[in-house]
């Protein structure tokens, strides 16, 4: 049964103007459960005014290259003073962040074979051009 929206509220293409995210991700994001919102009768949702902040963390979660998963499972921890779900989300923190570095090391170890594939190719021109 849809729920009348308390004052305070937006429809989601204010939400969406004022972050910058698109009515889609929105609606994405509360398919996921990263965003929760009421509707009123006429089934619109509404938004409050946290959830502005709330998106700005989910964008710097996804900009992080976190899947929609790891920050359901770290979203918890914005709303909760519970120290067992503060933990849970520093220890998925701390193995995302793990994560991102061993991809940053492979990046790099990549880059470094090209750039060795790159300077063997300019030599090999360079002689052929003499």
């Amino acid at each position: 049964m849809p729920t009348t929206p308390p004052r305070a509220t937006m429809r989601i293409g204010e939400l969406a103007r004022r972050t910058g995210v698109s009515a889609r991700s929105l609606r994405y994001y509360e398919q996921q459960g990263l965003l929760h919102s009421t509707r009123s009768d006429g089934g619109q949702r509404h938004y409050t005014e946290s959830g502005v902040a709330r998106v700005a963390i989910i964008r710097q979660l996804f900009d992080a290259g976190l899947t929609s998963s790891v920050i359901a499972r770290l979203l918890p921890c914005v709303d909760s003073d519970d120290v067992g779900v503060a933990e849970d989300a520093f220890r998925t923190m701390v193995h995302e962040r793990d994560r991102l570095t061993a991809d940053l090391a492979r990046i790099a170890e990549a880059r470094d074979a090209l750039d060795a594939v790159i300077e063997a190719n300019t030599r090999h021109r360079l002689g052929a051009g003499s």
